[in-house]
């Protein structure tokens, strides 16, 4: 697999780089008040964060008002397990560089499955604000370097990945529905699957330890 740079065109379809915030005070709150575990912890908003001046310029500039929660993804992962989307785009910045194993929905078959091999890697350098398009498949980063951990923001519309509605499934996407505003596509060898996790998935589980050596 070939890595990227988020500066190539080919990251173009993908999402964005975001320029114009003072993002020093964001880092050192980030690698203070989160951990760095050893597998891969999501949190859905952390309070230290939420305080910041600058969440209340991402919420007014770049989500128009719309109110947000300023999470962190942290840990060391490989694997690609499952891929997320959201009804709207996504917002990342990494205390360290760190990996994104990107896809588009557009590429999820009429089978309701997405081939791994359609899967494109990108490298995301420390202390960069990037944007994750809302039609973007994405899910947990991976370390980039043997050992290496991260610690990363995740910017999401107020309430997301909270305890999903209660529905009746009424079409195939519906039984995607994992959480509040998040569908999963669970690759049949990751532990979501085994939690019962709708398969999405086929292809190689891929696993970029080669990439990073």
């Amino acid at each position: 697999m070939k890595l990227y740079s988020i500066d190539n065109a080919a990251f173009r379809p993908y999402g964005r780089v975001i320029s114009g915030y003072d993002t020093a005070e964001l880092h050192r709150t980030l690698e203070a008040a989160t951990p760095l575990p050893e597998g891969v912890v999501y949190t859905l908003e952390q309070p230290e964060l939420q305080r910041l001046p600058v969440t209340q310029q991402l919420r007014d500039r770049l989500y128009g008002g719309m109110p947000i929660q300023m999470g962190w993804c942290n840990g060391h992962n490989t694997k690609l397990n499952c891929l997320e989307y959201h009804r709207d785009s996504e917002i990342n910045f990494g205390t360290e560089s760190f990996l994104l194993l990107l896809g588009k929905q557009e590429q999820i078959g009429a089978d309701g499955m997405f081939d791994t091999a359609d899967i494109r890697a990108f490298r995301v350098p420390a202390d960069t604000l990037v944007e994750l398009y809302a039609t973007t498949l994405h899910y947990a980063p991976c370390s980039d370097g043997a050992g290496k951990g991260f610690r990363v923001l995740v910017v999401l519309p107020q309430g997301t990945n909270a305890q999903k509605p209660d529905i009746v499934p009424g079409n195939h996407e519906d039984t995607l529905l994992t959480a509040r505003n998040k569908w999963l596509l669970a690759h049949p060898d990751s532990d979501e699957a085994r939690q019962g996790a709708a398969i999405g998935l086929k292809g190689k589980n891929i696993d970029i330890s080669d990439l990073v050596e």
